[in-house]
């Protein structure tokens, strides 16, 4: 796509590229009409984001916005845009840009100037009469704002510390036409609809409380679906040869010191004095899978080791990025550490990406894979390096699977590929990851025997394929908007007897569903079938409702209503052995 920028050349861009431009430039056009309806206001940062937009504002003394205020700003900004002010570029060395923002009354400015070096040139921009510092690049003219829309505003520290002044921060979003704007908005009120907090209440699912923040509860829905999930983990654990574990919650910070971690993630984590000596609440469960490795000779016979292991881990968020079941402080870790010789790099990444990509079928979850490479503070040697570099790639290309390089953005202690998934929102995800770890062997001097007789270091593949249950949970309840598949739903068939005089009836098959070992509930509250239908369906989301009458009592079958609406008669046992089929099969 192509773009005209500010200098007056015209470039072949990306169209994120083009998005970021037009966003940053509806930054400053914010920043010019919050200046015109409050000529007091100093501005601080206003970056573009993968979203959209935001401004960093100080308000007069006793002034302050709220969403109320949207109308009259948007309003100023439409004029601006009608204005058809251009863009104009400058550039000023750092003394003169210091006294070019005193003199314009910019404080924030002048401070952000002065943490640049003595050199720097500043470049800035002016449209109209107002003029901010940034590098660029904007729209020529203003006019070219086709589609905008604030969208929020809240408070934030300037430079992000608590210690400076609270600022006032308004959001925005900006798209190259009214047509990707409205489809923005259909979106997030689909994403406002499926918001996996409200249907988390509706199904009683889960719940959070003050007296533990970030420290989700698991209600008798949720664990049904939770412990689903779980039981298909196993036998996929099972099916790929893992073989399962679980490691102590709490382990001694002599650990943690020779993991690492106590130098690198304490500030992340809890801790504890047991017996006056320090201990600590596990963020992650591989140097525990260190001491299962070591705790008797291994033999290259032994390897490939692969354990598994549904690890609970702790880590200590900020309170502010904490949101439902995405970012949390208790979670369980779909966990899996493989212990293997330099030879087995390829055959065991290959099985293991078989087994995440195997996950994200099941739930229709698009993806793509990446292929991050040695950063520049890694640690290891280059032979180590190049080998496993060199073992992931041919995996890939073996499973002839589509990636993208990320060069340096591999771990510290070795390279690695990510899989990212897109949701029926078009939003991604990281979830899956395989790791390839020489620093931890090393670290705890894990050794195995080779066929020689000689000694010599296993790898450590690190794996995970939801990232954590409750994340993962989170996704799927957004994904399927509550109505999962029938092997997941808390409640798989929900039976609503019509009247009193089909009650008893009512309490025998769901007495029979269960022990055909369905999830059932028998709903005899004396309400009326209409509003007991659409209970289930809207707030229990449930795949079937069996809705018995007189006529279903005196012919000994079911009525069977599914999710489309579609109502059919079914003998009892046609139908268990149905849902059973579907159950056992995983469908949907």
């Amino acid at each position: 796509m192509k773009a005209l920028f500010n200098d007056g050349h015209v470039d072949e861009i990306p169209k994120d590229e083009e998005l970021h431009v037009i966003r940053h430039s509806a930054a400053h056009i914010l920043a010019q009409a919050v200046k015109r309806l409050y000529p007091e206001a100093d501005f601080a940062y206003g970056p573009a984001t993968d979203n959209g937009f935001y401004y960093d504002i100080e308000l007069p003394e006793g002034t302050k916005l709220s969403e109320e205020d949207f109308p009259a700003i948007e309003a100023e900004m439409r004029k601006i845009v009608r204005e058809n002010l251009k863009f104009e570029t400058y550039e000023l060395p750092r003394e003169q840009a210091i006294a070019h923002m005193a003199e314009r009354g910019e404080k924030y400015k002048v401070e952000h100037i002065d943490d640049l070096p003595e050199d720097a040139r500043i470049t800035f921009y002016r449209q109209g009469e107002y003029v901010d510092m940034c590098v660029g690049p904007h729209i020529l003219y203003t006019k070219a704002l086709k589609a905008f829309k604030l969208t929020g505003v809240s408070g934030a520290y300037w430079k992000g510390d608590k210690n400076n002044k609270m600022l006032t921060r308004v959001y925005g979003t900006a798209f190259r036409n009214k047509e990707e704007l409205a489809e923005h908005e259909r979106l997030l009120a689909e994403a406002a609809r499926r918001d996996h907090r409200r249907i988390g209440r509706e199904m009683e699912l889960f719940m959070t409380s003050d007296a533990g923040p970030g420290f989700p509860f698991w209600l008798p829905n949720g664990m049904r679906v939770k412990n689903a999930l779980m039981r298909y983990w196993q036998k996929m654990q099972d099916d790929y040869g893992y073989e399962q574990v679980q490691t102590p919650v709490i382990l001694s910070r002599s650990l943690w010191e020779t993991s690492g971690h106590w130098d690198h993630y304490k500030d992340n984590m809890y801790t504890t004095q047991i017996d006056d000596e320090d201990f600590a609440v596990k963020p992650m469960n591989c140097p525990g899978a260190c001491l299962i490795y070591k705790s008797r000779p291994r033999s290259y016979r032994d390897l490939p080791l692969k354990l598994a292991e549904a690890g609970l881990d702790h880590r200590h968020e900020l309170k502010g990025t904490l949101h439902g079941l995405f970012r949390v402080r208790a979670f369980t870790q779909d966990d899996a550490h493989l212990f293997i010789t330099p030879e087995q790099i390829c055959e065991q990444v290959i099985d293991t990406a078989r087994l995440i990509t195997t996950y994200y079928e099941q739930f229709g979850f698009p993806y793509r894979v990446e292929l991050s490479t040695r950063p520049e503070d890694s640690m290891g040697s280059s032979e180590d390096w190049s080998l496993a570099e060199a073992g992931l790639k041919e995996a890939l290309e073996t499973m002839d699977t589509d990636y993208t390089l990320n060069p340096g953005d591999g771990a510290f202690y070795g390279p690695k590929i990510d899989f990212h998934l897109k949701d029926c929102l078009g939003r991604t995800w990281q979830c899956g990851t395989i790791q390839l770890d020489f620093q931890l062997p090393e670290r705890f001097e894990l050794e195995y025997t080779a066929a020689d007789g000689s000694k010599r270091r296993p790898i450590l593949i690190h794996r995970a394929g939801f990232g954590s249950f409750e994340r993962f949970i989170g996704m799927l309840i957004e994904q399927y908007a509550g109505k999962f598949p029938t092997w997941l739903s808390p409640c798989q068939v929900k039976v609503l007897p019509v009247s009193e005089k089909s009650r008893d009836y009512a309490r025998k098959v769901g007495e029979r569903l269960r022990e055909a070992g369905l999830r059932v509930k028998v709903d005899e509250r004396d309400e009326k079938i209409g509003y007991k239908i659409r209970e289930a369906r809207s707030i229990d989301r449930v795949p079937y409702m069996l809705i018995l009458g007189e006529r279903e009592v005196e012919a000994g079958n079911v009525s069977v209503r599914d999710r489309s609406g579609e109502t059919t008669q079914h003998e009892l046992d046609e139908f268990i052995a149905s849902i059973k089929d579907e159950v056992a099969e995983r469908r949907g």
